[in-house]
């Protein structure tokens, strides 16, 4: 069977999300637009809840319920909180998540008050000017001597407490997404609005194509991937398999590109599932989904965290090639296409006891 993919939806899809601020422990916005946006796929025998902890739960029966099988994307990002109002006014941050503080220097960024308040500013090395401070290149970049500059006149701490900035507060990183006519895009947190982009296309396809899955399908857009705990909670004790679907991160050594789909045979957390890493593999060569397997030495999922969490289903990961993880990231619709296509695939696949 052919599927068609709507490469231009999938990729507004994504935009739209990259534009929704959501570092780990803020997702009220995009879960909200998660929710509607797979609400308007109109799919048959699909459901959507909200987890206490605030994921998003979507289950979409299929023609089998015998051995029900599980997505996991995140849409937590990276991102900072304010740690510390400092004499001068500036704020000192705290890092959500293993964000890349010399790739978010200059980064322009959002203060969000506890009462929805909203200040622009930029992320800086305290003392920035190299023409004042003759040792602004040699500095290590980190908690210690970063700061957020805020575009309000503010010199003191009260000045800045009389906005109502306080200690807790969430600091959103600009993303700045730009889709080039090459096919490449960039933007910050492709890790892992990408990821729910490619889901969101092969559910979309399937359904164009008077599709559903083999099995039933519990699909988990998790909200605390980048502190280690997303994936840990929320799917039935009976799940047969869990494909989760991340980054493929792009460096020296590695195998993946950014115009394929990765299948991560092993990372940080150990090997994926022997059966699963075969499985994708067959179902990439049989369908003609261009993919390269790779191994992540620095990094784990969510399928880490189900599995350190208890769980008893066979885990895999895929997901779109992307450069650059946790600075300024790129990817191509290659790669996205690609990754959607082995979902479906896998979704469509029946599944053995």
């Amino acid at each position: 069977m052919q599927l068609t993919f709507d490469m231009d939806a999938m990729t507004q899809f994504m935009v739209d999300l990259l534009n929704i601020p959501s570092p780990t422990g803020y997702h009220q916005e995009a879960i909200a637009f998660t929710k509607q946006a797979f609400a308007g796929l109109n799919l048959p025998d699909f459901s959507i809840t909200e987890t206490r902890k605030g994921a998003l739960l979507m289950t979409w029966r299929g023609d089998a319920s015998d051995n029900p099988v599980g997505l996991t994307a995140h849409l937590d990002t990276l991102g900072f909180m304010v740690k510390e109002i400092k004499s001068d006014g500036n704020l000192r941050l705290s890092a959500i998540g293993g964000i890349n503080w010399s790739g978010a220097e200059f980064e322009n960024c959002t203060v969000r008050t506890y009462d929805n308040r909203r200040y622009r500013g930029t992320i800086i090395l305290t003392n920035p000017s190299t023409h004042v401070n003759r040792d602004a290149q040699k500095k290590e970049r980190n908690d210690e001597t970063m700061e957020l500059r805020l575009d309000v006149r503010t010199t003191s701490k009260a000045d800045t407490e009389k906005l109502g900035i306080s200690v807790g507060d969430f600091v959103f990183v600009d993303p700045r997404i730009e889709v080039i006519d090459t096919g490449f895009i960039r933007s910050r947190f492709l890790d892992d609005k990408a990821g729910v982009a490619v889901i969101y296309g092969a559910l979309a396809a399937l359904n164009a194509a008077g599709l559903k899955p083999a099995q039933d399908t519990i699909i988990l857009i998790a909200n605390y991937e980048e502190v280690g705990h997303g994936g840990s909670a929320g799917f039935p004790d009976n799940l047969a398999e869990l494909l989760a679907i991340d980054m493929g991160a792009i460096g020296q050594g590695q195998n993946g590109d950014e115009f394929s789909v990765s299948i991560c045979v092993k990372d940080g957390g150990g090997p994926y599932h022997f059966d699963m890493n075969n499985k994708l593999r067959r179902l990439a060569d049989t369908h003609a989904v261009d993919y390269r397997t790779d191994i992540y030495v620095y990094y784990s999922s969510d399928g880490t965290a189900f599995w350190r969490a208890g769980g008893d289903a066979k885990v895999g990961l895929i997901g779109p090639g992307v450069s650059g993880s946790h600075g300024y990231e790129r990817t191509h619709k290659d790669a996205l296409h690609h990754s959607a296509h082995l979902i479906a695939r896998y979704v469509l696949e029946q599944v053995k006891s």
